[in-house]
């Protein structure tokens, strides 16, 4: 990786990724290119680092706005160093682990009441008589407790 600048091309098939995905990355505002004498597009290889970082963090549920987020708290919004990334993955699991315990009680409510006035499960009434869950909100309120 002594090269200077790297394709578009280049970028793409060591990252795995398709070159629209860069492209799309690019428009985000995650990644940074330039255009040479050419109007062909360079990165500098530190971008692979940035690319690792998105594609790990889609791989566990966070979006791309919240990847944009942790790179804007960079300084100078430069390429994460292995301290950032310690900083960066620790703020995402608890995140994550706020996540899972949603998705818990959420798997715990699927075959319940979820409070969405229905009133036409067995176990509703139990829940939610005469739909008084209905004066806290709209929809499944008991699901949007559970967040």
């Amino acid at each position: 990786m002594t090269d200077a600048t790297w394709s578009v091309g280049r970028v793409a098939k060591r990252c795995g990724v398709k070159v629209s995905t860069l492209h799309f990355y690019e428009q985000k505002g995650l990644i940074k290119s330039w255009r040479n004498d050419g109007n062909q597009r360079r990165y500098k290889p530190e971008v692979l680092r940035r690319i690792s970082v998105i594609k790990a963090a889609q791989k566990v549920g966070i979006s791309l706005e919240e990847v944009k987020q942790a790179f804007l708290s960079l300084p100078d919004s430069r390429t994460p160093t292995v301290e950032d990334w310690q900083l960066l993955s620790g703020n995402w699991q608890k995140m994550l682990d706020a996540r899972i315990a949603y998705l818990q009680k959420l798997r715990d409510y699927l075959t319940g009441c979820i409070g969405c006035g229905c009133l036409s499960m067995s176990k509703c009434p139990l829940y939610n008589p005469d739909d008084v869950l209905g004066a806290e909100g709209t929809g499944p309120v008991i699901l949007e407790q559970a967040e």
